[in-house]
């Protein structure tokens, strides 16, 4: 079962809008990382929240549908394969990130006789989305592109937040900055946003109009060579489905890597790679079981793995009716970050759909 507390998404939303004068968004892209986009998108909303960031069209679709009239929509995934009328007709605004989306965009808004808005983003150093600065220079050098364009705002994605020190962080503030300031002469209202949840940190000088948290929403280390800020978010607990006493020594598993010997009780629990606890977990996972530590054993199959329990003083019955926690209190993600030489968006994303999700409620 996989637990997530809404109340520390929120906790942790307010605790980086106490450190900054600027909006605070949700990126709840990816079913917020894996957590659930209604409920955490209407979590946030509850408190503040009122603008919000999606990857896909399907996804901003979706959360026009349960987050309330209010909340600003952004997608982020350009307009490639995308029906734009689409986008207008459920007030979506499109992240306009290259050449191609600027033509496709300015064709239907000229097709059409529409004045919509969107957001404008440029290329600053990680290479990914966004206008690269000749093409941006160059859409600024034809104002009335420009304006028909109808750019809200001007974004940028840093690469390397996360280390305070990284030269990379003052080349993109540098190259952002100029290029806001020299469209904010062409348009005087436009707004900027280039922070993400490391960002934030960085300085206020960084945070602009708008600040883009993900990762330290759902409890990820925005620094990580420092104490977490953020509280936990999620428990993962994988119930136990048999209990097995060996009588002669047995090797275990798949590919028979392990040997056990006679007298040990191994425990087999819900949750294979088909639930991306490799990935999660790593290749040999621990975790909490009665209060104490508990070891995997052998390869992680498909849809179950293998825990030894012979150290645990307690009935079959009784460990029939238990779980064992492999990601929580004792098992926090900054440490499956830092064993399994992960990234926490890797980490979260990588919890399979089968796992039955139960929310402790936030405030609302």
């Amino acid at each position: 079962m996989l637990t997530i507390d809404l109340n520390a998404i929120q906790h942790n939303w307010l605790k980086l809008s106490s450190l900054t004068q600027s909006n605070v968004a949700g990126v709840i892209k990816a079913n917020a990382y894996g957590l659930g986009a209604a409920e955490v998108g209407l979590a946030l909303h509850a408190i503040g929240c009122r603008e919000f960031f999606l990857a896909s069209v399907d996804e901003a679709i979706a959360a026009r549908s349960y987050l309330p009239g209010d909340a600003v929509v952004y997608v982020l995934g350009g307009l490639r394969n995308v029906d734009v009328s689409e986008l207008y007709a459920r007030n979506i605004i499109p992240v306009i990130c290259s050449a191609y989306d600027v033509e496709r965009w300015l064709k239907f808004k000229t097709d059409c006789g529409i004045n919509a808005a969107a957001a404008l983003k440029i290329n600053t150093g990680m290479t990914r989305f966004g206008l690269d600065e000749r093409d941006f220079y160059l859409l600024c050098g034809d104002e009335s592109r420009l304006k028909a364009i109808n750019p809200l705002m001007l974004m940028s994605h840093l690469a390397c937040a996360d280390d305070f020190v990284h030269l990379q962080n003052n080349l993109q503030f540098d190259r952002f900055l100029k290029s806001f300031q020299y469209i904010k002469k062409l348009l005087p209202q436009i707004k900027a946003s280039l922070a993400n949840s490391s960002g934030i940190f960085l300085g206020k000088q960084w945070h602009f109009d708008l600040v883009r948290p993900g990762a330290a929403l759902y409890g990820i280390n925005p620094t990580p060579l420092e104490k977490n800020p953020m509280l936990p978010v999620v428990r993962l607990s994988l119930p136990i489905l048999q209990i097995r006493r060996l009588d002669a020594t047995e090797l275990i598993g798949y590919g028979a890597t392990v040997s056990l010997s006679a007298g040990a009780k191994v425990a087999v629990v819900a949750g294979g790679y088909a639930d991306g606890v490799n990935r999660t977990l790593g290749a040999q996972p621990e975790g909490m079981l009665l209060g104490q530590r508990v070891k995997s054993i052998g390869r992680i199959s498909m849809d179950s793995m293998i825990f030894d329990v012979s150290h645990i003083a307690a009935s079959d019955e009784d460990l029939m009716c238990s779980s064992i926690d492999v990601v929580g209190e004792q098992f926090p993600l900054d440490k499956l970050i830092k064993d399994n030489q992960s990234l926490g968006y890797e980490v979260l994303t990588s919890i399979g759909s089968r796992y039955k999700r139960t929310y402790l409620s936030g405030v609302i």
